[in-house]
């Protein structure tokens, strides 16, 4: 087994194409994806590059020895005292919307000569507070994801041309998580994964949506979360998830539960694919599909149980593509529907995702949707047959692990 490798390189790429920039980069993602690792690579790789230790200052404020900072104004003071008087200094704040009014003095710092700001957060109302109205455009959001499979295989120094299937199994069912990696060769595994999941999805829970939002029922709303994770890939509307609750003796309303739907996609728990009508080019505001940010907390959820393997797979392309910088959603045309419709400036792809094509007739059936598609745009079907990647009519069929460990 080859010397594991710990960087995200694709994120780490961003930042140093934005460094120095007059823009404030500002790290989004769920909590434990790696974020304050990734401005500890960042710093490593700003001293690597010559900058001086005291030129870096690097703040967590979940970290006890910060707990003094309370608001904008002793968060400012603290700052100015160390910034250096000639050259840059690189301000790396971590978690800074524990800070009361803290977009206050990251504006403030904006206007300082030779600063350059790094932010993270674990919730999507950093970006929709009063930060936004203050920087207009003068930020750039990077928004980050658990480790992809091919992260995964680096971070546990696996030797891609090995054993896939089995590493990937694993990856599905337990996610990807950084964190984890340091589980895996331990024994019992599943005593260990276990505590782990349930310990990021519970602060999840209590932190970044139940305390933020002050959540009267933190029980309906997990019973909200399990639904979803029973349910990935299929369409769901807010009225269905109302009405099952209520069926299961948990009257609630529409409201609520739209109110809900809406912070877990604030804490990125969740993500949202809504349904696009190919023939019509509008944007449809029904079905949409739910996707989690990482597999392992499905599991976590609800084991094994309602395991459905093509979803699962959905699932783990769904977020691939959203590291790949695709927009996505759900294609309608007629009756047919395809899995993804993907876009990013000056291309679309549309994807099928199967978990196998074992005859004629499934693979007719999988690609009947494309071949329904009157554009030429590229049309791929992803599975997890081992073969050669073939042509059927101009739509391209690749296996999914060969996909996910391409460039």
């Amino acid at each position: 087994m080859k010397e594991p490798a710990r960087e995200r390189t694709i994120y780490l790429d961003r930042l140093k194409a934005f460094r120095d920039k007059a823009l404030i980069k500002v790290i989004t993602g769920i909590r434990r994806c790696g974020k304050s690792s990734l401005l500890d690579l960042f710093a490593e790789y700003l001293l690597r590059d010559g900058v001086p230790p005291a030129s870096i200052l690097r703040i967590n404020f979940e970290s006890l020895e910060f707990d003094g900072i309370m608001n904008h104004m002793s968060m400012n003071a603290y700052i100015m005292e160390r910034l250096v008087p000639d050259g840059m200094t690189y301000i790396l704040l971590d978690e800074v919307q524990q800070v009361s009014a803290w977009e206050r003095a990251v504006n403030s710092l904006r206007l300082v000569p030779n600063t350059d700001i790094y932010l993270t957060g674990s919730n999507a109302w950093l970006l929709s507070s009063e930060l936004s109205t203050l920087l207009s455009v003068r930020y750039v959001e990077i928004k980050m994801l658990p480790l992809s499979f091919k992260e995964y295989l680096d971070f546990n120094g696996a030797d891609r041309h090995g054993d896939l299937q089995t590493h990937f199994d694993q990856y599905l069912e337990y996610g990807g998580f950084p964190g984890l990696t340091e589980l895996l060769g331990s024994e019992p595994l599943t005593a260990l994964i276990e505590p782990f999941l349930s310990g990021i999805y519970n602060t999840i829970i209590m932190k970044d949506v139940v305390q933020r939002n002050t959540v009267r029922d933190p029980a309906l709303l997990d019973s909200v979360v399990r639904f979803l994770a029973g349910n990935i890939g299929k369409a769901v509307s807010v009225k269905r998830v109302s009405d099952y609750l209520t069926s299961a003796g948990r009257k609630t309303t529409s409201d609520t539960i739209d109110n809900y739907l809406r912070m877990l996609e604030s804490a990125y728990i969740i993500y949202r694919a809504g349904r696009y009508d190919l023939k019509g080019k509008m944007h449809l505001k029904t079905q949409e599909k739910f996707y989690f940010a990482d597999t392992g907390i499905r599991t976590c959820l609800l084991g094994r149980r309602n395991w459905d393997y093509g979803f699962m797979l959905e699932n783990v392309v769904y977020l691939e593509l959203l590291r790949r910088g695709y927009e996505l959603a759900v294609g309608k045309i007629g009756t047919l529907e395809v899995d993804f419709v993907a876009t990013k400036p000056g291309r679309i792809v549309y994807f099928q995702v199967t978990a196998a094509m074992p005859d004629e007739a499934v693979r007719e059936r999988e690609l009947k949707p494309l071949r329904s598609i009157a554009d030429n745009h590229e049309k791929v079907v992803l599975t997890m047959d081992r073969m050669p990647a073939s042509d059927y009519d101009g739509i391209r069929v690749m296996n999914l692990l060969d996909f996910l460990l391409s460039e």
